[in-house]
């Protein structure tokens, strides 16, 4: 078996994958077929079962594990296979650690640098706000440390939320230091709020797919309500405080469009927008350039960044 970041056009692919997704789709031309996403710990790769009713190809269904063969090809600049065989595999023929993107870095250091900047903040209201989430609530620990920071499109692995997390912190820091008219205290602790959200509108491993609280509210929306809730426990937390960071969290999309409720109105906000916009974007490029490997030409068209992208020349 080779890992998908591994596969190249041209490449059979054979051995065991996770079934992340599995939809039937008809052509153009009325002929049934099969849309598959297989996926590893290095990645997913979008699948067709041309002939899903053929001697070959075996029952099962999306977050089974399979063994698979099939012809690795080439389709808008992004790899696809063409599945030929399919046989549903026991429990005990796979280990499931090696099915599960993972962040590159060690989660432990992650968050003990995370914690470095919680205690960080000198408000003593913030500051018992972040301790509140990020050093007493075991649980919310938990699924910050395993929660992706997407179903797509970028950190979309475990501990990507909090890779992703502490990313716009740094950037934050940076910015602190960097451009006076800002409040450090209250930039660092929305930028350690900012997708907290995501714990709950994201389900756990190998599903990691929208819950309920995900689809009718979002994480912005959940993120906001999760603030209020822990301001509640906190005597005497004053009320603008609580609206300035509220307001960073409903604005850090930055466009209505891109589904922030409200517009960046304070320099903090603002801030917030542009390192989430930076981290999710250079972890999404990194991730088309890792993936391409020893490839230095170009890749093809990219839907997200709207451009034919390859690596630099003297990456």
């Amino acid at each position: 078996m080779k890992y998908i970041q591994e596969l190249h056009e041209g490449n059979r692919m054979t051995g065991v994958y996770l079934c992340k997704h599995k939809q039937p789709a008809v052509t153009k031309n009325g002929k049934c077929y099969e849309n598959v996403v297989l996926q590893d710990k290095t990645g997913t790769i979008d699948g067709k079962i041309w002939e899903p009713n053929s001697n070959g190809i075996g029952d099962f269904d999306s977050l089974d594990y399979i063994d698979v063969v099939g012809d690795v090809t080439s389709f808008a600049g992004s790899l696809q296979v063409s599945i030929k065989r399919v046989r549903k595999v026991n429990e005990g023929e796979y280990n499931p650690a090696d099915y599960l993107p993972t962040s590159k870095f060690d989660t432990e250091t992650m968050y003990q640098e995370l914690l470095q900047f919680v205690r960080s903040v000198k408000n003593p209201y913030y500051s018992q706000l972040l301790s509140y989430y990020f050093e007493k609530d075991e649980e919310l620990i938990k699924a910050f440390k395993g929660s992706s920071a997407a179903k797509n499109v970028h950190h979309g692995f475990l501990g990507g939320l909090l890779q992703h997390t502490l990313g716009v912190t740094r950037l934050c820091d940076f910015y602190a230091n960097a451009y006076p008219v800002l409040s450090r205290d209250l930039l660092i602790t929305s930028a350690l709020f900012h997708d907290i959200g995501k714990t709950k509108e994201l389900s756990a491993f190998p599903a990691n797919d929208y819950t309920d609280d995900g689809q009718l509210l979002g994480h912005i929306m959940i993120g906001a309500e999760m603030i209020h809730d822990a301001v509640l426990t906190i005597p005497g937390f004053p009320q603008k405080l609580e609206l300035e960071l509220k307001h960073c969290i409903l604005a850090h999309h930055g466009e209505l469009e891109y589904g922030s409720p409200k517009k960046p109105a304070l320099p903090e906000a603002l801030a917030l927008n542009l390192a989430d916009n930076t981290d999710a974007k250079m972890e999404t490029m990194s991730e088309i350039v890792e993936k391409a490997g020893d490839n230095r030409g170009w890749l093809g068209y990219n839907r997200f960044f709207e451009s034919n992208i390859r690596k630099s020349s003297e990456c």
